[in-house]
């Protein structure tokens, strides 16, 4: 079977899946919803396999495969940098070793998560909980938008897939609607992500002008024979990288847009693994990764994304340390996280910032997942003070949190030391690295390793601090949510084997299967990890990767000192620096700054703008100037019988010709969406088998 040529199924099938139970679910049982939502993201991940074994068979330079299904938005001649070119871009799909990663760790992870949502959400009922069929069409529906933007071959069609995430994303984190603190977290994610979507948009009409394409093969053909700009000069190149990344900041909560992210756990804890942990998040690094012949070629733009990443991983690390909520914590963990991917794209290694991405979509995944068991034994039970002694009674939830927890750490053999030691000694070694770049990394790394076993010995050992009631009710969750999560604690600890150091016998396989999109035609002259190796000694990779070890026992060393037996540790902590630890506790007030400089002065200016309004009309402060009185009058008659006189024949007008078409205008933004995608799987179909 060639799944190549049917590539633009993998997006298709969990689209289906959406549309079938967005439109059909609500008359359908949980058992049909549950086959509709398994059966198309199981066969989307089986088909990406296929696809990316395929690709795998073909010789290293031959490993992209481009495929266009239609003209999507066709145009005429646009004046560029390049003089007049033709503005044309295609419905197509790209599938090379880099996004041949991403849709395995998409359909795969996303597959999984799909199993444990079966058992977290069985019971869910009633509109004030949102519909269970809502919420797998709105799963499916995420699943086709981040397959369409780590497909695309263009990067007009991967902001569509951009803005699809987006859109799941608030939907998703809103999904119990009737309860504000969700709708405001929704909304706060929405508002958030259109400042970087803005800044991604001005870097796609940039592209353009400075290109004359869109298209990924073109672009970065004319990008590689750009000359190289100078450290400190913005140039277009830099201007565009810029842009992009202010985009990847706020997709990827980054530093200052970061804030959404640990809101937007009010969502069900499936949505926070899926959307929030193992794929949305990592948009952001994947299209910095993809752009990496753009940034190649602006050292600037790639000295401000290592900073703001290694800023980014140490200041969400710190507020870690003292947070209670379990998923508030693994929240600022994953910002930590990504901030350490983009501090490896920062410094050149993008291959380091994508073998990160996929062990961190495997423990990060878990994590959440894990906790969501933990909530689900504690009948939503989410504050850390409130728990212990869950050891004995969720033992399949421990094992499998603990193993994600070792690897977060960073201690070998798990995934996580492969992928974390890679960002550290490439953000030391490299040619675009900074020793006080990889000194941000390891400070960064050792409050990560506290805070995790902080949370470990919290939750799992002590006496227990949960109440009476809900410790008759404690129970280990059932197969649907543990098989997954012990898939990916399988996947943490073997995940890290595809990089392997050269000091520990060196094996490449990774960075030599990204290599093509990353050096095209430097895939037979030597990894950089070889090189690096050449350039500062085996031995000095050694001694790197033992102190990134050792740092990682020490956080685990105060975390048990602190927190594994009743002690006054903590409160003599809190007692020494009390200001320091209010600080963190507050998240650095960073919302209260935000609300005060920014959205309550929106307030205010919209206040002042309705007051001065309401003052104009009401004939002045007094309301006793007759020319005022006047004016007022006049405005009055000219709005009641010109502007709405106006508005109501064109009413008219229109209600008396659209007759004929207001029969299919039912006024459901559902039915309306239903026949758009309908319409969009038609035109796929027929120009698929053209």
């Amino acid at each position: 079977m060639n799944f190549l040529k049917y590539l633009w199924l993998i997006p298709l099938f969990p689209l289906i899946g959406s549309v079938v139970n967005g439109v059909f679910g609500r008359r359908f049982s949980k058992a049909l919803v549950n086959v509709f939502a398994l059966a198309t993201t199981g066969a989307s991940f089986l088909w990406a396999v296929g696809a990316v074994w395929q690709l795998a068979r073909l010789l290293p330079e031959e490993r992209i495969f481009n495929q266009n299904l239609f003209e999507w938005i066709p145009g005429g001649a646009a004046l560029t940098a390049q003089g007049f070119s033709h503005f044309s871009i295609p419905w197509g799909y790209r599938l090379d070793p880099l996004s041949g990663v991403m849709i395995l760790v998409v359909t795969g992870v996303g597959f999984l998560i799909h199993i444990y949502s079966t058992g977290y959400m069985a019971h869910e009922h009633g509109p004030n909980f949102g519909g269970y069929y809502r919420f797998f069409s709105y799963l499916n529906l995420f699943m086709f938008s981040m397959l369409t933007l780590v497909l695309a071959n263009n990067f007009a069609l991967m902001f569509v897939g951009w803005e699809g995430v987006g859109l799941c994303s608030y939907l998703l984190i809103g999904f119990y609607f009737f309860k504000k603190s969700a709708a405001d977290a929704g909304k706060k994610a929405f508002i958030v992500n259109r400042i970087g979507d803005a800044g991604f948009m001005l870097g796609m009409f940039l592209i353009f002008q400075a290109f004359g394409s869109l298209d990924f093969s073109t672009v970065f053909s004319k990008a590689a024979a750009a000359p190289v700009e100078a450290l400190g000069h913005v140039g277009v190149m830099t201007a565009i990288g810029l842009l992009l990344f202010l985009g990847a900041t706020g997709k990827s909560a980054q530093l200052p847009l970061f804030t959404w992210l640990p809101d937007a756990m009010e969502g069900p804890t499936p949505v926070s693994a899926l959307i929030h942990a193992a794929t949305m998040v990592t948009a952001g690094v994947y299209m910095v990764a993809r752009s990496s012949a753009i940034y190649t070629h602006a050292p600037t733009a790639m000295l401000v994304v290592a900073i703001v990443g290694a800023l980014t991983a140490i200041f969400a690390a710190s507020i870690g340390l003292v947070q209670n909520d379990i998923k508030r914590v693994l929240a600022y963990s994953t910002v930590s996280q990504l901030g350490y991917m983009f501090l490896a794209c920062g410094v050149g290694a993008y291959f380091a910032g994508i073998f990160h991405l996929m062990t961190h979509a495997f423990f990060k995944a878990l994590l959440f997942l894990g906790s969501g068991s933990v909530i689900h034994a504690l009948s939503g039970q989410q504050d850390m003070r409130s728990m212990g002694g869950l050891k004995s009674k969720i033992p399949k939830t421990y094992w499998t949190m603990f193993v994600a927890t070792v690897t977060i750490a960073g201690i070998p053999p798990f995934a996580g030391f492969f992928s974390k030691d890679e960002i550290l000694w490439q953000a030391y070694s490299s040619d675009h690295g900074r020793w006080w770049l990889w000194l941000i990394g390891i400070v960064a790394a050792l409050m990560t390793a506290f805070y995790m076993f902080r949370l470990i010995y919290l939750t799992f050992f002590n006496e227990s601090h949960v109440d009476e009631e809900t410790e008759h009710h404690i129970h280990e969750s059932p197969s649907s949510m543990i098989v997954p999560l012990q898939i990916l604690a399988v996947l943490s600890v073997v995940g890290g084997f595809v990089q392997i150091p050269k000091f520990l016998g060196g094996y490449d396989g990774f960075e030599r299967w990204l290599e093509p999109v990353f050096k095209p035609g430097a895939v037979e002259a030597g990894s950089a990890a070889v090189e690096h190796a050449a350039i500062h000694g085996v031995g000095t990779e050694a001694a790197f990767a033992v102190l990134s070890v050792m740092v990682a026992l020490l956080g685990i060393f105060v975390a048990y000192r602190f927190y594994f037996k009743p002690s006054s540790g903590p409160d003599r902590m809190v007692s020494f620096a009390p200001g320091v630890y209010n600080t963190l506790l507050h998240k650095y007030y960073v919302d209260e700054i935000y609300d005060a400089l920014i959205v309550n002065r929106g307030k205010d200016l919209g206040n002042a703008l309705w007051a001065f309004d309401r003052t104009t009309i009401d004939g002045g402060v007094n309301g006793s100037g007759w020319l005022t009185r006047f004016m007022a009058d006049v405005s009055c008659w000219w709005d009641k019988w010109v502007v709405d006189g106006l508005v109501n024949v064109v009413g008219i007008t229109v209600k008396i010709f659209s007759y004929p078409l207001r029969i299919i205008q039912t006024g459901f933004v559902q039915s309306y969406a239903f026949f758009m995608v309908l319409g969009l799987i038609l035109l796929i179909w027929v120009y698929a088998l053209k």
